[in-house]
């Protein structure tokens, strides 16, 4: 067994994926590179926004990736830490929100909104 759970990136994994799928790993690439650069957002923004979302999806390689990336176009710690709290917020408000689906489930007389039956 790997002593960690995800393989370390390495320009050789870089290689074989580019060889196992040429076409679709250079598309990624060029779509990557025009989502980063400024444009009505600036690249900080992007990179921000970016760290967020590889929190939400808990992807290790983006949240290093894009963090180092972040850091790079000029966002400080506390922005960082910052947007790593709003991706907090939006995944625990998904699943607030979503309790309605547990409590209409539960309970769907509950609802005084709703007619009865």
């Amino acid at each position: 067994m790997p002593e960690t759970l995800y393989p370390r990136p390495t320009a050789a994994l870089n290689d074989r994926r580019r060889r196992l799928a040429p076409d679709a790993d250079q598309a990624f690439r060029r779509f990557s590179q025009a989502v980063f650069q400024d444009g009505a957002l600036s690249a900080r923004v992007k990179q921000l926004i970016a760290v967020a979302v590889a929190h939400v999806t808990q992807c290790p390689y983006c949240i290093q990736g894009h963090t180092k990336a972040a850091v790079r176009a000029g966002a400080t710690p506390e922005e960082i830490m910052e947007a790593i709290w709003v991706a907090a917020e939006m995944r625990a408000g998904g699943a607030f929100a979503h309790s309605a689906i547990a409590l209409e489930a539960i309970e769907p007389a509950d609802d005084p909104h709703k007619a009865q039956p």
